[in-house]
């Protein structure tokens, strides 16, 4: 596979960008808190989950490989309305 397409294909994937430490949202419990942030192209989704560095990189990765198989399987839970 050329490396063209190999990079557009990975500008297609969602992956995960960063896993970074953060401080717990307002009125959650103190604690282990950190900030993901899952990337397409220029579409980001962040998150934000208590637990350790690797468990909450795990569940971003995840997350990710979800969104992907979702995207990729040409399978939608959408349904058209059929029209009275």
């Amino acid at each position: 596979m050329s490396t063209e397409l190999e990079d557009k294909i990975s500008e297609n994937k969602y992956r995960v960008v960063s896993v970074e430490k953060t401080e717990p949202p307002e009125g959650m419990p103190e604690g282990n808190w950190h900030r993901y942030i899952i990337g397409q192209g220029s579409a980001k989704i962040e998150g934000l989950k208590p637990g350790t560095l690797k468990a909450v990189t795990q569940h971003a990765e995840t997350v990710a490989e979800d969104l992907n198989s979702r995207a990729g399987g040409g399978n939608s839970a959408y349904a058209a309305r059929k029209r009275k």
